[in-house]
């Protein structure tokens, strides 16, 4: 999901002024919102783009690019009221005709974007006027205000253009956001400057700056050394590197549940993992309290579903896959896997029980989870050999193209529930997020429906039958909810934790003259 900045008042007469140097692990992949699908892309298309909506502090859906929107009493339409006077970076005026462009192109099927299946039940895109269009739906969709978040890109730069992902604005993108684009270094930076004349009020920091540090420990020294101003910090980093007086005189560390989770994916099309038992006994096998313990040093918490733990969508009612070694030993021996040889490797049909679990280098946590899941795999006799692979060809050579077994990897949970992108049988292929090809009938059925409900009651009751029977099919071992720790220079103002977590605010973040570190 992309984050969402909005302003306040106070943000309108600030001049902007310092440089916040941010550092992730991996390079953007495409700067067009609808085609980014990691986290990095997501991040800074949320910077230079808006959408019609997005959320607040407390994930209620608010106005951005539209102004107002009215929704007819069946739920099959809705018409926006857009905000006058927004331009694109490069001058040109924003208009109802770009909103119409960008949502017919999502829907092209040429344009292989992965969200398709959020906006697959409009009907039409009817431009009332420059500043007002209509949504019509073939069926009511409850989800609709939030998705229509969606980055907005301008018609006059994208319409001539062929093969969008090859395109000159894929790496150098004009918006309406907070933040223009100015350079993209690959492998190194991504340099953003403050749009001064941003319609939610100019921001508080004048350049924006992400750097690529694919080392977590080297992106550490240069958190305590000051030549960046954030990081992530892993779980041992945030208990014991984090604690000197030094370090917290110059760095704010914050900490929250994090809506994402943890998991390892199992290939439904391998056939070493088509029987349920199997994979259950994968999973009954892996010691997730020992991992959430030793990895994350108790910084995260049990996952056993794919919604938001303590929410109506989380059913608290299912068994949970508790580690019992001689539980998974029988599933496996009643599956026919047996150590025929003595070797301490199970064998069916000839075949060593013999597993490839890929995860994505840069990442210190996964690699040990993946470490630890070797182990306890190797307790039953399963072998597992652990494939860490630099980002951008983990998802490029292996993920989406399905050519993995196992997948050690994790979700963004957005606010609102419904899991289509990811669980439902369409999202299987090349271009969607369905990487395992997971498929249950009634799990379309369900999802479907709880597209189609306004009702909150009634969508909790579907949305936990959706996890009780994720769950019960096990395609997936839930490993854990981590903590988000982010550490940030403290010479930044306006930092409220709030439910959307640190960054919606963004723009409203400030330095005091005394303290700015950076002048241009």
């Amino acid at each position: 999901m992309l984050p969402f900045f909005y302003a306040d008042a106070a943000t309108a007469s600030r001049t902007p002024r310092d440089a916040y140097v941010s550092a992730g692990t991996g390079d953007a992949r495409i700067l067009i919102p609808f085609l980014a699908d990691d986290v990095a892309s997501s991040s800074i298309c949320g910077m230079v783009y808006n959408g019609l909506t997005k959320v607040d502090k407390d994930l209620t859906v608010v106005p951005d690019l539209a102004e107002s929107w009215v929704v007819s009493a069946d739920g099959l339409s809705i018409t926006f009221k857009l905000r006058d006077g927004v331009k694109w970076h490069d001058g040109r005026p924003f208009s109802a005709n770009d909103v119409k462009f960008t949502f017919e192109t999502i829907l092209d099927p040429a344009t292989g974007c992965p969200y398709t299946g959020a906006y697959k039940d409009i009907k039409s895109i009817k431009v009332e006027d420059s500043r007002t269009i209509t949504f019509e739906y073939a069926a009511p969709y409850a989800p609709a205000l939030l998705k229509l978040g969606m980055g907005i890109i301008p018609e006059h730069i994208f319409s001539e253009v062929g093969d969008m992902r090859s395109s000159p604005h894929a790496r150098d993108p004009i918006g309406t956001g907070p933040y223009k684009f100015i350079r993209w270094r690959t492998g190194e930076y991504i340099l953003l400057e403050a749009n001064t004349e941003y319609f939610g009020g100019c921001p508080g920091i004048k350049r924006y700056v992400y750097r690529i540090i694919p080392d977590e420990s080297v992106q550490f020294l240069e958190l305590i050394t000051e030549s960046i101003d954030s990081m992530d910090l892993n779980p041992y980093q945030y208990v014991y590197r984090s604690g000197g007086d030094s370090f917290k005189r110059r760095i704010n560390k914050y900490k929250y549940l994090a809506h994402a989770y943890t998991y390892v994916g199992y290939n439904l099309r391998d056939p070493l993992f088509s029987d349920r038992n199997v994979r259950i006994a994968l999973s009954l096998a892996i010691n997730r309290g020992n991992i959430i313990d030793s990895v994350l040093l108790g910084q995260g918490e049990r996952c056993d579903g794919p919604f938001i733990k303590g929410t109506a969508y989380y059913d608290d009612n299912v068994e949970e896959y508790v580690y019992d070694p001689d539980k998974a030993k029988r599933l496996l021996m009643n599956a026919g896997w047996a150590d025929v040889d003595n070797d301490g490797v199970l064998e069916k049909d000839g075949m060593e029980f013999h597993v490839r679990l890929i995860t994505n280098q840069g990442n210190q946590v996964r690699e040990d989870v993946a470490t630890m899941i070797q182990s306890d795999w190797a307790a039953i006799g399963i072998k597992t050999d652990i494939q860490v692979v630099a980002w951008a060809a983990f998802l490029d050579q292996f993920v989406k193209g399905g050519k993995f077994q196992a997948v050690l990897l994790g979700w963004t949970l957005p606010a609102d529930p419904d899991p289509y992108a990811v669980w439902h049988s369409s999202s299987a292929g090349e271009n969607g997020l369905n990487l395992i090809s997971y498929s249950d009938p009634e799990v379309d059925r369900l999802i479907e429906e709880g597209r189609r409900e306004f009702d909150p009651a009634r969508r909790g009751e579907i949305y936990r039958a959706i996890h009780s029977r994720i769950h019960d099919a096990a395609p997936y071992t839930f490993l854990f909810y981590p903590y988000a720790e982010p550490a940030i220079n403290s010479r930044f103002n306006g930092i409220r934790p709030e439910p959307a977590g640190i960054s919606y605010n963004f723009v409203e973040w400030y330095v005091d003259d005394n303290k700015v570190k950076y002048a241009f």
